[in-house]
Parts: C-alpha cells; structure tokens; sequence
C-alpha cells in the first residue's frame, strides 16, 4: 500500500476513456475527499463501500465511497472524507489509520476528488445514515486489485456516447469514479 502511495503518476478523470470529450474552459472544480477504507481486523482484507440512497437527488443507488465535499470547517480533504465516514456510516474517529492520499479524481459533476487511503484497524459496527446510505458493504481487496475484474462499458450520456470503468462484485455494480479510482489504486499496486 505505501509503495502505491509513493508511485509517481498523475490523476484521473471521468473523461479519461472519453479522449473526444472536451472539458469545459475555466471550470473551477470543488474539492472533496472519499476514503479508500480498507478493514483489516478480517482474515482477508477488504474495502468498505455503500449504496447510496435511492432517495437521494444526486447519483441515487450508486456504489461509492463514503465521502464528500470538503466544507469550510474541514482542514484539509482527509478531515472531510474521515468526517464524511463518520457521518455517513459511522466510522468512530481513531478507528481508520489514514496512510496517505492517492492522485486526485476529476468528476464529471466538477469535483477534485481525493482518495484518502487507510487501514480500519479497529471493528465497528456500521451505523448507516439512512438519508444518505441504503447500505455498507465490503468487497475483498484481493478481488479489486485485480486489473482482470475491470471492463469498459459505455452508455449515452449528454448526446455522447461515454465510456467508464466498471468491477461488478456479486449484486452491486460498481462504475464510474469509484470503479475507476479503485481500478487506479490496482494499477499503482500492480506496478
């Protein structure tokens, strides 16, 4: 994990599989950070995930980090993502050991996402908030990190056709930026 950490390379994007796409001029993206929890206290490690609401009014029902925006009050992007973990599932503070961040995510919906990597060294019992999260799951970290689960599906999207990453694992269809960070986080380690 600190070797992929340490490992130069530059971020991503949404657009990255979409090279035709050309992004706006001037956009001016939003910090947010999401945390790449992985549960060690397991035999075999695992990283958490959620389903989001489906009530919710953006990216309903989709499979994501806990995180978020980063707010005012949030130090840097690695308080914001441990402060989302918190809110969102209950993650008590002391229990993630944040061994650093990866390259930064550029959403289509004008995010700078940071992945902040980190050990879940301590069980707890999932507290999800029920506005914001229909469930937490873990997925094996063995299966994830390996680049043979991940296809490039498309679909259209604004008048194009676009292009994403996707790793489904059993009934949850993981895609778009949290496929293709953790495909990133693969790489990094496959190197």
């Amino acid at each position: 994990m600190l070797a992929a950490l340490d490992s130069a390379g530059a971020g991503s994007s949404d657009f990255d599989l979409n090279p035709d796409f050309a992004l706006p001029e001037g956009r001016v993206l939003r910090p947010a950070g999401v945390l790449v929890a992985i549960d060690v206290t397991a035999r075999e490690p695992r990283v958490m995930l959620t389903k989001r609401s489906s009530r919710l009014k953006h990216h309903p029902g989709q499979i994501a980090f806990a995180g978020g925006k980063q707010d005012p009050e949030d130090v840097d992007v690695i308080a914001a993502a441990l402060r989302e973990a918190w809110e969102e599932v209950g993650l008590p503070h002391g229990h993630a050991r944040v061994l650093g961040t990866l390259p930064s995510h550029e959403t289509v919906t004008g995010f700078d996402v940071t992945p902040v990597l980190a050990l879940i060294e301590k069980q707890f019992d999932y507290a999800p908030e029920t506005d914001e999260v229909d469930e937490v799951f873990e997925v094996p970290l063995s299966f994830l990190l390996d680049e043979g689960n991940y296809r490039i599906e498309a679909r259209r999207w604004r008048g194009h056709r676009r292009h994403y990453f996707t790793v489904p694992w059993g009934p949850y269809y993981i895609w778009g930026a949290t496929a293709r960070i953790l495909r990133g986080l693969a790489a990094r380690i496959g190197q």
